[in-house]
């Protein structure tokens, strides 16, 4: 089966030297088929300016005019590539460094698999080479899997470190929903789309994800500075898990249950503002019905 033309769709804001980084490492990917398009959401830290500086011929810039958050770069960065025609899309954040073969193994995975699947994942690595748990793939919306010792491990949630997607499966499924702006959105894509396609975990396809904040996502352990974009995080949790029934709605109340237990039980202070958050974020969820759109609109 010939495989086409492969986009690394490339998110990024006020980051330029984790971003020069990742390009780095993806112009390493020995693939004549790849072309690197790099989508800033408005930065203000001379990122087009150390972009363009690589002199990386592949790497194609462009700014979205503000800042959209995480998931309104990706659903704007998905959308222009698929217009531009790429057969497959490589979703990756800035601070996503790609191991020399990371491509090839998804591309191997993708003639093994006959291209039937929905998306496949890297197993994400922090810089020491141990297995990033910010990143591990779910085998169920409420487990993680097992480990990496299969080639492709089936899963059915994973993040936007390094995924790889068929243009068909953007083409029937649409776009992530740029709403979210921040948290989640990548969760809410591949779980849309593992409902009706198996997807996988390529575990030979490994990436370095150098993340300068790698904390729990959790309003009672994180610094205060952050807890304002938490009413996205759980918003956005609500919209994710309400569409798994009964047993999300239940898993959604132990959630919040336990992260407000964890607030109270915390000295960072501000308990009360904290609370608020979580079970306004809860309350704005139920209400939240953003529009899936496709290519096309």
């Amino acid at each position: 089966m010939q495989q086409g033309r492969i986009a690394a769709v490339v998110v990024t804001y006020n980051r330029k030297e984790l971003l020069c980084r990742c390009l780095q490492a993806l112009d390493a990917q020995q693939n004549e088929m790849l072309d690197i398009l790099v989508f800033d959401n408005a930065s203000t830290d001379g990122t087009e300016e150390a972009v363009r500086g690589m002199n990386l011929p592949r790497v194609k810039y462009q700014n979205t005019g503000r800042n959209l958050g995480g998931a309104g770069g990706f659903a704007f960065g998905v959308k222009a590539a698929a217009q531009a025609g790429y057969e497959y899309l490589w979703l990756m954040d800035d601070d996503t460094l790609p191991e020399p073969g990371a491509l090839q193994a998804f591309l191997q995975a993708d003639k093994d698999l006959q291209g039937e699947y929905g998306w496949l994942s890297s197993r994400a690595l922090t810089p020491t080479g141990k297995d990033q748990p910010m990143n591990r793939q779910r085998k169920t919306p409420y487990r993680d899997i097992d480990g990496y010792e299969q080639p492709l491990v089936p899963s059915v949630m994973a993040s936007f470190v390094s995924l790889f997607i068929p243009l068909a499966v953007v083409r029937r499924f649409g776009l992530p929903i740029a709403e979210f702006f921040i948290w989640s959105d990548d969760w809410e894509y591949t779980r849309r789309i593992s409902r009706s396609l198996p997807c996988y975990t390529a575990s030979d396809s490994r990436v370095v994800h150098a993340m300068q904040n790698s904390t729990v996502v959790n309003i009672a352990a994180d610094s205060p500075n952050r807890w304002e974009r938490y009413r996205y995080f759980y918003r956005n949790d609500v919209y994710l898990y309400r569409r798994e029934g009964l047993v999300g709605w239940l898993w959604l109340l132990m959630k919040f249950a336990w992260h407000s237990v964890q607030v109270l039980g915390s000295s960072a202070g501000k308990r009360l503002e904290r609370l608020g958050i979580i079970w306004k974020g809860f309350a704005a969820g139920i209400r939240f019905d953003p529009p899936i759109q496709k290519i096309e609109d």
